[in-house]
């Protein structure tokens, strides 16, 4: 395979700006929002918790099985682009529908809709650089690939803040630039990246396909201990951006509590950006495992300072302290994962994290019943979100505990070289 050129390598990864961009509007932010629109007001964590657990588990389902439709797509125009071209219109509907459709049931329809279309989508864009890359330019691409996910996260975080009104009554702004950013990084995509006819080719083999995903697990000890490790330390941190805007709007009573989630988002992206890009060469010189245990505890310290947040500017500043830890975490456990994996499966091991990753944001959203529980239990005292700080820590430090169950091969140093990948929950 020939070396591709750069603006190729930026139009293969230009429809994940588009994605990245619309879910980290959609979930912290514009979704909360409307949803107080339709829902009682002691029980908003319960209705968010649950929704987003729905649509997260309904992601883990489709996403691998529309990569797998796409392996033996038939098309003039290639195996990937229609059903990415597809699934993203779709989501202009969904998207439609969840900020006008004018109710409750709509906006269930809208969000579980936009879960099922954009993975249809997502799927087969995942597909795209292995296709498309040589193996020399495949850590460039991914790297570009992670710029993009956290430039979008960051943007969204700001601009959405402030194009929604803080009642959420009129989400009509927002949502059409979503829906512009999405389609030009659809645009972009489909258009600068040439795909050959699939006509003639085989059909995939399920019976093949399903034995594939038979696994060992006696076998791998490490690994697994590695991915229950990922699964800890991510429930906290996704607990805390399902629930933040709700935790401004009654701990803080900040006058515009989506601007200042979003504020908050973009500060805990801010130190996740630096501390990623720092973690490569921390993890090649001091040890991979050493960087996840710093990683920990930087993000258990986090937790417990936002606990003694007064105003919302040290809750941002603190939200870097997170940020830092989740920076290196993330680093560091691609790295393990990478190194673990057994040689001959390490696209379906290295796979299994983001099982791990999307599975603690769907689990993490159950915390909304027991918010709502804890803070009705002691009025005025808002123990639901205390936990949710607290639980938090405890994870980061669980996190670090479960590290001495991943023992490392004896002729294995913990020492890599390794790229950051980005947890999507809904990728």
């Amino acid at each position: 395979m020939k070396k591709i050129s750069f603006p190729r390598m930026f139009a293969l990864n230009a429809y994940w700006l588009g994605v990245s961009f619309m879910w980290s509007a959609l979930h912290p932010l514009i979704l909360p929002a409307v949803l107080l629109n339709y829902v009682p007001e002691t029980q908003k964590n319960t209705y968010l918790g649950l929704l987003t657990f729905v649509g997260l588990v309904i992601a883990m389902i489709i996403q691998p099985l529309s990569g797998a439709l796409s392996d033996s797509w038939v098309s003039r125009w290639g195996r990937r682009r229609p059903l990415i071209v597809i699934g993203t219109l779709f989501d202009f509907v969904f998207l439609s529908v969840l900020a006008w459709g004018g109710g409750f049931v709509w906006l269930i329809v809208g969000y579980i809709g936009l879960q099922f279309s954009s993975n249809i989508a997502h799927g087969p864009a995942q597909g795209l650089l292995p296709d498309r890359v040589p193996l020399g330019q495949m850590g460039a691409a991914s790297g570009l690939k992670t710029f993009l996910d956290m430039t979008a996260l960051i943007i969204a975080s700001l601009a959405a803040g402030r194009l929604l009104d803080p009642e959420g009554k009129n989400p009509t702004l927002v949502m059409l630039v979503v829906m512009g950013v999405l389609a030009a990084g659809l645009a972009v995509t489909v258009f600068g990246t040439p795909e050959e006819p699939t006509h003639g080719r085989p059909k995939t083999d399920w019976r093949g396909l399903r034995d594939s995903f038979r696994i060992d697990l006696r076998a791998n000890t490490a690994y697994w201990w590695l991915i229950g490790q990922r699964f800890l330390f991510l429930i906290g941190i996704y607990g805390l951006q399902a629930f933040a805007q709700y935790y401004m709007r009654d701990v803080l009573r900040v006058e515009n509590p989506v601007k200042q989630t979003g504020d908050l988002l973009a500060g805990l992206t801010l130190g996740l950006v630096v501390l990623a890009l720092a973690g490569g060469w921390l993890s090649d010189r001091f040890g991979a495992k050493r960087v996840l245990s710093i990683a920990g505890w930087l993000a258990a310290v986090g937790f417990i300072l936002l606990m003694l947040a007064r105003t919302p500017e040290t809750l941002v500043a603190y939200g870097v302290v997170i940020g830092a830890g989740i920076g290196l975490f993330l680093t560091a456990n691609w790295a393990l994962a990478s190194r673990l994996a057994p040689a001959g499966e390490a696209g379906k091991f290295l796979g299994l994290t983001n099982l791990a990753t999307a599975g603690s944001g769907a689990l993490a959203r159950l915390e909304g019943p027991l918010v709502d529980m804890l803070n009705h239990a002691f009025p005025g005292v808002w123990a639901g979100y205390k936990f949710l700080f607290i639980f938090g820590a405890l994870c980061a430090l669980g996190s670090v505990l479960l590290l001495k169950r991943v023992v490392l091969p004896d002729a294995d140093p913990d020492v890599t070289v390794v790229f950051v990948e980005y947890p999507a929950e809904t990728e």
